[in-house]
C-alpha cells in the first residue's frame, strides 16, 4: 500500500513531464521520426537552465527573503504583498516570486490569508507577463520570434497594468488583523552578491547584449562553489524538451497555419486551462507567426484553472498544505472563481483593444 501511495504522489507531482513524455513518444512513433530542434530552441533551453540556476542561487542565499521580510512591518500589508509579488515576478519568474512571498504570507499572524494568496497568484501571473524574464513562455516567445524588448513590453503592457490597477484597488480595501511580532533577522550568505552579478549577466544575455554562452560562467560558479544551486526542477526543463518535440511533430502531422489573431488568442488561452500556458505556447508557436496574440493568450491562460499556470499550482499547494490553512474546499472554490473572472476580464480586454484601431 505504501508503494502505491508513493507512485500516486509521484504522478501527481510530475504529471507535466509524464504527459509531455508520453506525447513526445506517441507523436514521434506516429510519424516515425525524431523531431527537429532548431538552434533557437536549444538556446531557449540553455537560457532557462542558466536562469533557473542563478535564481535558485539567489533564493538559497537568503537575499530574496531578506528583502521581502520588510513587508510584514507597518501598515498596508496586503498592498505590499501584492506589489512585491508583481514586481518580483517581473525579474525572477512568477514561480520563484510565489515561492518567496506565499510562505512569508502564511507565516504572518494575520487573517484573510486565503484571499491574499489568491491575489498573489494573480499578481505573479500578471506581473510576470510584462517582461521576457517573467515566465518561461515569455522567454520562448521573445527568442523564438526575435522580438525587440521595447515592442515586447509595449504589446503586453496593457494586460499587466490593467490587472495591476485592479489588484492594487482590491488590496487597499482588504482589512486584516495583524498581531505579528517583530520579525527575526534573516541570514544572508556571501554568495548573494555574486549571484546578483551573475543575474545581471544572464539578464544581459536574455536581452541579447551579451552572448548566450556567458551562461557557462553561472554553471561553472555553481559547480565549483555552490552545488546546491544546481538542484533545480530538471523535470520542467525536460518538459520543455518534450513539448518542443511534440510541437514539431504536430506541425508535420497537421501541416497548417492559424492566421486569425483572435483564434490564436482563444486557442492558447483555453488550451492553457488543461495543459498549462507554457506547453500551450510551445504548441501554438509552430502554427502561427502572430506572436502578439500568442503572448496575450498564453499569459491570459495563466488565469483560471489550477493547471493554467504552474504558478497557480505552487500558490495553491503552499496554502492547502500549510498548518494554518482553513476550509480547503472554500479556498479552492474562491481560487477558481476569482481566477476565471480574471480570465474572462483578460479576454474582454484583448478583444476591446483589438477592435480599437487594431491595436493587437
Amino acid at each position: 500500500m505504501k508503494t502505491k501511495f508513493t507512485l500516486i504522489d509521484f504522478v501527481l507531482r510530475e504529471w507535466l513531464v509524464i504527459a509531455s513524455g508520453v506525447g513526445f513518444v506517441v507523436t514521434s512513433l506516429f510519424i516515425w521520426q525524431f523531431p527537429h530542434y532548431t538552434l533557437n530552441e536549444i538556446k531557449v533551453l540553455f537560457i532557462l537552465f542558466v536562469l533557473f540556476v542563478v535564481v535558485n542561487g539567489l533564493q538559497k542565499s537568503g537575499l530574496l527573503l531578506k528583502l521581502t521580510r520588510t513587508i510584514d512591518k507597518g501598515k498596508a500589508i496586503p498592498l505590499k504583498l501584492v506589489l512585491a509579488t508583481f514586481f518580483l515576478s517581473m525579474l525572477v519568474t512568477n514561480d520563484i516570486a510565489l515561492i518567496v512571498i506565499v510562505p512569508l504570507t502564511l507565516s504572518l499572524n494575520i487573517n484573510r490569508k486565503d484571499i491574499l494568496v489568491i491575489l498573489e497568484a494573480l499578481s505573479a501571473n500578471s506581473g510576470s507577463a510584462l517582461t521576457p524574464l517573467g515566465n518561461p513562455q515569455n522567454i520562448f516567445i521573445y527568442w523564438f520570434y526575435n522580438v525587440s524588448l521595447e515592442v515586447f513590453i509595449k504589446t503586453i503592457a496593457p494586460f499587466s497594468l490593467f490587472f495591476l490597477v485592479l489588484l492594487v484597488v482590491f488590496s487597499i480595501f482588504i482589512k486584516i488583523k495583524n498581531n505579528s511580532k517583530e520579525s527575526k533577522n534573516v541570514g544572508m550568505s556571501k554568495n548573494a552578491y555574486v549571484y546578483v552579478a551573475l543575474f545581471i549577466f544572464v539578464l544581459l544575455a536574455v536581452f541579447r547584449i551579451l552572448p548566450v554562452l556567458v551562461g557557462i560562467v553561472v554553471l561553472l560558479f555553481a559547480l565549483f562553489f555552490d552545488r546546491k544551486a544546481l538542484r533545480i526542477d530538471y523535470t520542467l526543463l525536460l518538459s520543455f524538451f518534450f513539448f518542443f518535440g511534440i510541437a514539431d511533430n504536430l506541425k508535420t502531422i497537421l501541416t497548417s497555419e492559424i492566421t486569425h489573431s483572435g483564434h490564436i488568442f482563444l486557442f492558447s488561452a483555453l488550451a492553457s486551462q488543461i495543459m498549462s500556458n507554457m506547453p500551450a505556447t510551445l504548441l501554438f508557436a509552430k502554427f502561427t507567426s502572430n506572436w502578439e496574440a500568442l503572448l496575450w493568450g498564453s499569459n491570459a491562460g495563466g488565469f483560471g484553472s489550477l493547471f493554467g499556470s504552474l504558478a497557480n499550482l505552487i500558490a495553491y499547494k503552499f496554502y492547502v498544505t500549510h498548518k494554518s490553512s482553513q476550509d480547503v474546499t472554500a479556498f479552492t472554490v474562491k481560487f477558481l472563481v476569482i481566477g476565471y473572472v480574471a480570465l474572462f476580464l483578460s479576454m474582454g480586454l484583448y478583444f476591446l483593444l483589438k477592435n480599437i484601431n487594431g491595436l493587437l
